[in-house]
């Protein structure tokens, strides 16, 4: 049997119809890893430190997947043609991911959370065009 009588083309600007993307699951994560940051000075043994940062680390490899996976298969031409800023902003977010990554302070979880606002705005306003 043919796999084409099963599925048929869609169109869609992005990869899949839209409801599949949602900066949300980037910014779940990244709630995950500012809590950890926030109770972390409070941790007086030290494998409850390790475990803190073994976690914090695995939730930013997902934010920095998700926000990934928003940038190459959501977002498209016309979308840089109205928001001239997005490789800018996808640069400063996922290098922010990274720093978070090297570091304890949750002062920079909260850019981490700030930047994927941002995100989470243009992902809206290119909802509504379509």
């Amino acid at each position: 049997m043919k796999l084409s009588r099963f599925v048929k083309p869609v169109y869609a600007h992005c990869d899949l119809p839209c409801g599949v993307y949602d900066p949300a699951q980037a910014r779940i994560e990244a709630e995950s890893v500012h809590k950890i940051l926030e109770k972390y000075p409070g941790f007086d043994h030290d494998e409850d430190k390790w475990r803190a940062v073994f976690i914090k680390e695995q939730r930013l490899e997902l934010v920095k997947h998700h926000l990934w996976v928003l940038w190459t298969d959501y977002f498209k031409p016309e979308h840089l043609e109205k928001h001239p800023d997005l490789h800018d902003l996808f640069w400063r977010a996922t290098k922010q991911a990274g720093t978070v990554k090297k570091s304890v302070d949750s002062a920079e979880s909260q850019k981490l959370l700030d930047l994927i606002d941002e995100v989470a705005k243009v992902f809206a306003a290119t909802k509504k065009a379509f």
